[in-house]
């Protein structure tokens, strides 16, 4: 008979590595004391947990030669060895008894072909995953013990390398890291030119490589290390059988010392950038892709799936369209664009066939005059904005597809923080609405006021509009 043998350490230590070889050494001498078995293989994982068999290729290997029927019988130590996991042994060795392989577990006494063999096993691999559910507890507590101590957990970074567990800087990378913050804080430049920039400049991250991302220097700017403060468990292992990782978010307790090594960044220069971040994402709030008038209002009317804004160019400009998501992605058959100036024609039109009377619309328009205001400085902020654009522009950073689309986008959020800040009193809002009926103005507060949805079909569209606690439906011609 052909016989295969398993192995299996958890740990890849020297310590381990001689019992590894001690294993195939006791299973050589064994099968030599059994002149009818024959050694087909020796299937070894070396530093791999045995609480899930899908990570451990060399089981997986003797799994597809068991099927192709080149052995009848594998050896192995014990249960733990195979696997520490209840589901996975009583499912592996019930594959391998249809294939008609067994397995003969040498500590434990066990053959799967024999009568008993499953109900004997069942009783080990328990004992086995209580085991190693145990052992995980252990290990988990012991390491929170650790981080509470200062110990850090967790892999080397842009500035520091993790030594014997603790944070030392690495000059050189901490100068980037120094620069980084200032060119977000001081120089208040965004995300995605500080990439651009370190990039073009050829500078190494901490992965070795000059290619800089706009999430990358994110993470950099919330990195609390920077500031000389620890925070562990962002992560954790909910279930010790699969060892899948998750992110923390409040189901353990954080693991905080604050003024735990040597900082790279000032106190004072972190606190701004968090402050710049605030206040960035407030604006971000705000933006054109957040507080366009369709955001969120625009369905399929073949999958039901959103509408999405998409940016084109024509020799005109750039212009903005919307199209099913589920289209882009070749999952949908509605083809169609809606271009925004269309959609906004067709909201113009179905209100003032549907409400002739200005005072009716801004009745519908419930609670408009209620909307919090932006600030006093929105538009200064867009004008700041449009002036930078145009100097990357003149520098040569952006090319003019990408400054006409940009100029577009700040101009019209320029337009809106206006308009919105004038609109704030009955009277204001009923001049507002009679321009933007008329076609002489754009209001988008008004229109996402009254908009209540609508589902665009292949070859009409279908508007619903807000009023007194209704919805009012129109159908217009796509």
């Amino acid at each position: 008979m052909m016989v295969a043998v398993y192995c299996r350490v958890s740990t890849g230590r020297p310590e381990q590595s001689t019992s590894f070889e001690n294993q195939q050494s006791y299973f050589q001498a064994y099968i030599r004391q059994h002149p009818e078995w024959t050694l087909y293989q020796i299937y070894a994982d070396e530093g791999i947990t045995g609480t899930s068999v899908s990570a451990r290729p060399a089981f997986q290997q003797m799994l597809r030669d068991a099927e192709a029927g080149r052995f009848g019988l594998i050896l192995t130590k014990e249960i733990s060895r195979f696997s520490r996991n209840l589901l996975d042994t009583i499912a592996c060795t019930r594959f391998l008894r249809e294939m008609g392989v067994g397995v003969l577990f040498l500590g434990n006494g066990i053959h799967t072909l024999r009568s008993d063999g499953e109900l004997q096993l069942a009783l080990f691999a328990s004992i086995a995953q209580e085991e190693s559910r145990a052992i995980s507890a252990r290990v988990k507590w012991g390491q929170t013990r650790q981080m509470e101590k200062g110990v850090v957990f967790g892999r080397s970074l842009l500035g520091y390398r993790v030594q014997n567990g603790q944070l030392h800087i690495e000059p050189a990378e901490a100068e980037v890291v120094r620069l980084i913050f200032h060119k977000y804080v001081t120089e208040q430049k965004g995300t995605t030119v500080i990439a651009r920039e370190l990039q073009k400049a050829g500078v190494c991250n901490g992965r070795g490589s000059t290619v800089w991302s706009p999430g990358y220097i994110r993470k950099i700017l919330r990195n609390e290390k920077y500031a000389g403060d620890l925070v562990q468990k962002k992560t954790f292992t909910p279930d010790y059988l699969t060892h899948a990782r998750r992110s923390n978010h409040g189901e353990e307790p954080l693991i905080r010392l604050t003024g735990h090594h040597e900082a790279i960044v000032e106190r004072a220069m972190w606190d701004a950038a968090q402050q710049e971040r605030v206040a960035r994402r407030r604006t971000a709030d705000h933006a054109p892709g957040r507080r366009f008038f369709l955001s969120g209002k625009v369905k399929c009317g073949l999958c039901g799936g959103n509408f999405v804004a998409r940016t084109r160019y024509r020799k005109q400009g750039p212009f903005r369209c919307w199209c099913c998501a589920q289209a882009v992605q070749s999952r949908c058959g509605n083809r169609f664009a809606l271009r925004e100036s269309t959609a906004r024609d067709i909201l113009r039109q179905t209100i003032a066939a549907a409400c002739p009377d200005v005072s009716s619309i801004c009745a519908k328009a419930a609670g408009l005059a209620a909307l919090p205001q932006p600030p006093a400085d929105g538009a200064q902020r867009q004008a700041q904005k449009i002036r930078r654009v145009v100097d990357l522009y003149a520098d040569g950073q952006i090319d003019r597809a990408e400054l006409d689309a940009l100029l577009e986008i700040y101009r019209r959020q320029q337009q809106a923080q206006t308009t919105a800040t004038a609109v704030q009193t009955p009277e204001t809002l009923q001049q507002t609405a009679q321009a933007w009926l008329s076609g002489e103005a754009d209001s988008d507060t008004l229109y996402k006021a009254v908009l209540a949805g609508m589902t665009v079909h292949p070859a009409r569209v279908e508007v619903r509009l807000n009023g007194s606690g209704a919805e009012y439906l129109f159908v217009s011609d796509a």
